[in-house]
């Protein structure tokens, strides 16, 4: 019983005021955010977000892409050695790459469903951890880092990695976080799963709380 009613209290994160000090909780939807998710499914998302941010620029030549190497080296018998065709063969210093890469699109997409499932399992994964939490504004005054830092120091969150999610983002909100190291701002509509599991720390505003729980409907 005591456990039954751990996993419902889950849904609720605590909400700071711009101070840092607890004023309220936050209460997410019960019927997603129970602190269940799927490891496999985790992994293919990941997977797959990480091979679509890879370049694939890597090239090299292979032996009709070096320069040279025109003229047969040798007769082809006779001389006692292997024989060869070109100098620029890749048995030879100089020659070309056999198996090299070469410039590919590693891109590729998982269904809709699994996406969303994977953003709902990431979440789940760090409200289990206690690890998430909500800010009762999201705008700011002026375009200033050190008053956008004060937020965090009434929280515990230390040296470690935060996902700032909001509603919108402003001008003033981009410039006041934009020079803090480990800190990441999205808008709430376009984190993904790897965004959740990258950080450390999941932190929001209230109203993206609001479109968090919108988003998990559709």
């Amino acid at each position: 019983m005591p456990k039954k009613k751990a996993n419902e209290q889950l849904n609720q994160i605590p909400l700071f005021d711009s101070n840092g000090k607890k004023i309220d909780t936050v209460k997410l939807d019960k019927n997603v955010f129970n602190g269940d998710f799927n490891k496999v499914l985790l992994y293919q998302a990941i997977t797959m977000y990480r091979a679509n941010q890879r370049r694939g620029t890597a090239s090299t030549k292979t032996r009709a892409d070096v320069r040279g190497g025109g003229k047969k080296p040798w007769r082809q018998k006779g001389t006692g050695r292997a024989r060869f065709g070109s100098i620029r063969n890749p048995v030879w210093r100089g020659g070309g790459i056999a198996f090299g890469p070469h410039p590919r699109d590693f891109r590729y997409s998982l269904p809709k469903k699994m996406k969303r499932s994977a953003f709902i399992s990431s979440l789940n994964a760090k409200l289990k951890n206690r690890k998430i939490l909500a800010f009762e504004e999201e705008s700011i005054a002026e375009p200033k880092t050190k008053g956008f830092v004060k937020r965090f120091k009434g929280i515990n969150i230390k040296k470690e990695r935060v996902l700032f999610l909001v509603e919108k983002i402003d001008k003033n909100l981009y410039l006041a976080s934009r020079n803090i190291k480990k800190l990441t701002l999205k808008k709430i509509n376009e984190a993904t799963a790897l965004d959740v599991l990258s950080n450390e720390h999941i932190v929001m505003t209230k109203k993206a709380a609001e479109c968090l729980n919108k988003r998990v409907r559709q």
